[in-house]
């Protein structure tokens, strides 16, 4: 009786470890968003300062066009071993007008985010395809031939 009690705690113990294990990992990433904060930025009214001390930094900034500054934030979740997901994305695009005042704010989200997939591996060239012992061994024989610049270095018959 009592080795079934332990057995049974012992099961019982080995399948909330196993449990815990399994759960997921959420991690936030960049702007930590406060809805509050984000609302209380108004077109017409706040300017570059002012965005800065109620936002901070943004997490990047236009290089072309209008000045817009990006605030980014992201939420992961992902199991132990797997890929991690985003759960939650959101875009705040604060943008300038030429004398610093704010002309517009737009949020996006998840349904603006574009996923790509690589056509595999390898980034197509234009070119030939050399192969391994090409690479290794194509350059055997062609230093020092005529015409192909081996012969007019430093310390050659033309100095």
């Amino acid at each position: 009786m009592r080795t079934t009690k332990i057995l049974g705690a012992t099961l019982m113990v080995a399948v909330g470890l196993t449990l815990g294990a399994c759960s997921s990992i959420r991690e936030s990433r960049g702007y930590v968003v406060d809805n509050v904060l984000l609302s209380s930025v108004q077109p017409g009214i706040d300017n570059q300062r002012s965005v800065e001390m109620t936002l901070g930094r943004p997490t990047f900034t236009s290089q072309f066009g209008d000045p817009t500054w990006y605030y980014v934030s992201s939420t992961t979740g992902r199991k132990p071993f797997v890929r991690p997901r985003v759960q939650a994305h959101q875009v705040l695009a604060v943008k300038f007008g030429p004398d610093g005042d704010v002309v517009s704010a737009e949020r996006s989200g998840l349904d603006q985010v574009v996923y790509l997939t690589p056509d595999g591996d390898e980034t197509p060239t234009l070119g030939r395809e050399r192969g391994f012992l090409e690479d290794l061994f194509g350059n055997i024989g062609t230093v020092g031939q005529p015409g192909l610049g081996g012969q007019g270095g430093p310390g050659g018959p033309g100095t």
